[in-house]
């Protein structure tokens, strides 16, 4: 994607914040050098947010389209944490499948990734993912574990987070991961395409 536009939305869906080029924000001069955005037409928000549920939505500069990143830090300090993560997006066949990364910092993390389709439908999303695949990979590239159906394998640790998927077909790990990068795949199985949802919850 050539030019990025970014938009951040609160629970309610209002409009809280906005930026196309990063470094016309406000206060862009306090974005630290090592998360500024490496090109001037990449967007970038600084906020501090309260309590609650947030949605970014990033888009092509007057409707274009590709391929993008979406990032979220968590800067502040005491106890206050990201509690969990969630992309949306058009999963395809070979590369353009849907990827989700993870940080894990000081502490061993014990979380549960989900990848969800057919749901999506409840929430007026067309075209969803039949039956997502779901991989997770480790900061080398190794694969960690994998999941079709979330059923098969790893039933009652999921049942036991009170979050497993609504249909059988989607697909669930629970695992610890030790500091470290993450990254997680979504595929449609036997090459299925639609629009899926990865998520990625702390347990602990």
């Amino acid at each position: 994607m050539e030019d990025t536009t970014l938009e951040l939305h609160d629970s309610s869906g209002a409009l809280i914040a906005t930026n196309d080029d990063w470094s016309d924000a406000p206060n862009a001069a306090s974005i630290p050098p090592g998360l500024q955005p490496p090109d001037e037409v990449e967007s970038a928000l600084l906020i501090t947010l309260n309590p609650g549920v947030y949605t970014a939505v990033l888009r092509g500069y007057e409707d274009s389209t590709g391929i993008a990143l979406a990032e979220v830090y968590d800067m502040g300090g005491g106890s206050s944490q990201l509690g969990n993560i969630s992309t949306r997006a058009f999963v395809q066949t070979g590369d353009d499948v849907l990827i989700a990364g993870v940080v894990v910092q000081f502490h061993n993390k014990h979380v549960i990734v989900r990848a969800l389709g057919p749901t999506l439908t409840s929430y007026g999303i067309s075209n969803p993912l039949a039956d997502p695949k779901l991989e997770l990979h480790d900061g080398n590239g190794a694969l960690i574990a994998a999941n079709d159906d979330w059923k098969d394998s790893q039933h009652s640790a999921i049942t036991a987070t009170g979050i497993a998927p609504p249909d059988d077909l989607e697909a669930a790990i629970v695992t610890t991961l030790t500091p470290g990068n993450y990254t997680a795949i979504v595929r449609g199985y036997r090459n299925g395409t639609g629009n899926a949802l990865v998520e990625v919850y702390a347990l602990n």
